[in-house]
């Protein structure tokens, strides 16, 4: 199964070479780290950031595209929409953003607002070229959230990198990322400090471009 889908990988990666101009979306649980990223990427190559990121869950809770984000590393190079995408969650839940600071009336309009933002995530997957799903290495990776992130993902046939994000952390354990998913190219890095981050390039280049 690993072999047959190291060949699937490898297949749409070729694929998606003869294209000039591909979709990657950023996908994972919230908290991850996807909008930080997103934001590391954007001003390493366009000087500018994606979005706002939060220590609150979900404050990505829209689709934010980022377009003509050029990567040029040695001989190689890599042109593509970046997709950042609201976290998935199998379960959101108004009081969590009470317990986080917000008031009943502003948590409720989040976890609306959430719950839309998972479904539209979902639906952009047919649209996406590319997925790099960003996880928390300090947390278990076998989590419901991320089974389903994976599961949606081999369905559909897409390729994809499993960063793991939060290295600068004590807790971080990228070994157990690795083990969960051998299938998949794993990175670590942490988005916040810039750690590793020219690797995180030249992996997305050696995959995608």
């Amino acid at each position: 199964m690993k072999l047959f889908q190291r060949f699937l990988n490898r297949f749409f990666r070729n694929l998606f070479r003869k294209k000039k101009h591909v979709k990657i979306g950023l996908y994972g649980p919230p908290n991850a780290g996807k909008t930080t990223l997103a934001n590391r990427i954007c001003k390493d190559w366009l000087g500018e950031e994606m979005g706002k990121a939060s220590s609150i869950a979900h404050e990505t809770r829209e689709i934010q595209i980022k377009e003509q984000v050029n990567i040029k590393r040695a001989d190689k190079e890599l042109s593509f929409n970046l997709v950042d995408t609201p976290g998935i969650a199998t379960k959101i839940d108004y009081e969590d953003f009470i317990k986080a600071g917000l008031k009943d009336k502003e948590a409720k309009k989040r976890a609306k607002e959430a719950t839309k933002g998972v479904i539209d995530s979902i639906k952009w997957l047919d649209d996406m070229d590319y997925v790099i799903i960003v996880l928390d290495a300090t947390q278990d990776p076998f989590s419901q959230v991320n089974l389903t992130i994976i599961g949606n993902l081999q369905a559909r046939n897409i390729p994809v990198i499993i960063v793991g994000n939060k290295l600068d952390l004590k807790k971080a354990k990228l070994k157990k990322i690795e083990a969960a998913f051998p299938q998949y190219t794993i990175v670590g890095i942490s988005a916040t400090k810039g750690t590793n981050i020219d690797a995180f390039y030249d992996v997305l280049l050696e995959e995608a471009a």
